[in-house]
């Protein structure tokens, strides 16, 4: 087993449990719901993201006896969940939306069901890994979008926690990144890495020749060296003095980079160097690199902005409790009642509804018991949202690992095209498409 994940969560999950061990409601069936009531951010569609992650956390959700001392000696829950927790493992059952998928309002992203005792914990593990998670694909989504063709590169490690920031490369990757800087990442997760200097390399040597060559001679003239450490125009001229009209690639970290782009190409171009790509870097965010549209730019390299969602670090998901068994062990949906944090009740299944191929809108279908749930034969015009992630505690293994991500990867690029032109706007807006509800 790897490093338990059982105490990242929050300590009411374990008082509830408590309390409900000791009334008799902890085995009672119930569905929790993973869902966002808006799009945070006035985005107009969301990227779900993490949930190749979540699944191998949850797997590794055992107390061991390290957690459970932890919870005996901060006296957090009594002796009889203690041994409880001791033998836990969740066997219950997880469907939702595939990694890479899009979602919008209401949209079921994730349901879990199982005995409330099985349930209710895996709430702030769920929340943590897919709130980052899709805040941080749906960023790179429209960073994908406003680059085109460009390729991407993610780099910004330095901008966030060591754990956060592999989980971070992983969803950048997933909504449309070519690459990362991240080693962990790419062990990881099998995402390919990249980079070569900085310009503290530069500042080590003597002069931007020597840093040049050095660097030249190390990679291989299909480098790309970094010429705005000093003087742009000299940097241009050194590096293909130094490597020659064969030079793979200049990156520029500053200035106005429209016309920095601008003048670096013309410069290349007159010194013979047609074929050096031009890269660049400086605090990128999908507003700017839609500046560059125009702009003879080549690659992109981002980091805080992709690392940090563009400026909406969390998706702002919940996990709410939508059904649960009675005594008698019928069905029953529940749902919080507060007038602007209200949700549905009853199990749902969702469909994108689609005409020609471009997505209509989420239609959510709610039931109350379960042999009522509508599937794909019943809605041909649209795609059914939903699969099976774990059955009977069993993680599904294609959805995890190096090969869930690259299937997470394709599926965004395929779902993606779905998409009206409305969505790929930047500005903010109301989602892309509507949530339609409707009872069966």
């Amino acid at each position: 087993m790897h490093a338990s994940s059982a105490l990242h969560t929050d300590r009411y999950e374990l008082t509830m449990l408590d309390a409900a061990l000791r009334d008799g409601t902890a085995g009672r069936r119930c569905v929790f719901e993973l869902f966002g009531r808006r799009l945070s951010g006035g985005r107009r569609f969301g990227v779900v993201a993490g949930t190749g992650r979540l699944l191998g956390l949850i797997r590794d959700f055992r107390f061991g006896h390290e957690e459970l001392r932890f919870l005996r000696d901060e006296k957090i829950v009594d002796a009889a969940t203690v041994d409880y927790l001791e033998d836990y493992r969740f066997r219950g059952s997880i469907t939702g939306y595939r990694e890479g998928e899009l979602y919008f309002p209401g949209s079921p992203i994730l349901t879990i069901e199982g005995t409330f005792a099985e349930a209710v914990v895996l709430e702030t593990l769920a929340l943590s890994v897919l709130n980052h998670d899709s805040a941080v694909a749906t960023a790179a989504a429209r960073m994908s979008i406003a680059a085109g063709e460009r390729p991407l590169s993610e780099m910004g490690s330095r901008r966030a926690g060591e754990s956060s920031s592999v989980a971070a490369a992983r969803a950048a990757y997933i909504a449309g990144f070519g690459a990362t800087s991240n080693l962990e990442a790419g062990r990881t997760w099998g995402i390919p890495t990249m980079g070569t200097a900085a310009h503290s390399w530069t500042l080590l040597h003597d002069t931007e020749e020597d840093a040049f060559r050095s660097q030249v001679d190390a990679l291989g003239t299909g480098t790309t060296l970094l010429v705005d450490t000093y003087d742009i125009t000299a940097g241009v001229e050194t590096a293909i003095r130094v490597a020659g009209t064969g030079l793979g690639g200049v990156r520029v970290d500053s200035g106005d980079l429209p016309t920095v782009a601008a003048q670096v190409r013309a410069q290349l171009d007159a010194l013979g160097a047609t074929g050096t790509r031009i890269t660049v870097t400086s605090d990128l965010d999908e507003f700017a690199i839609a500046a560059l549209a125009a702009s003879p730019v080549d690659a992109y390299g981002v980091g805080t902005s992709v690392v940090t969602g563009s400026g909406v670090p969390t998706a702002g998901m919940v996990y709410k409790l939508v059904a649960r068994q009675d005594a008698a062990g019928s069905w029953v949906p529940v749902a919080k009642a507060s007038t602007d944090k209200g949700s549905r009740g009853g199990r749902k299944a969702a469909f994108r509804t689609l005409d020609a191929g471009t997505a209509t809108s989420e239609l959510i279908t709610v039931s109350d018991g379960f042999e009522a749930l509508e599937t794909g034969a019943q809605h041909p015009d649209a795609r059914g949202l939903q699969t099976t992630l774990a059955e009977a505690g069993d993680i599904r293994p294609e959805f995890e690992g190096a090969s869930g991500v690259r299937g997470a990867r394709e599926h965004h690029r395929r779902v993606r095209e779905e998409l009206p032109v409305r969505a790929l706007a930047l500005s903010k807006s109301d989602p892309a498409i509507p949530t339609v509800y409707r009872e069966v």
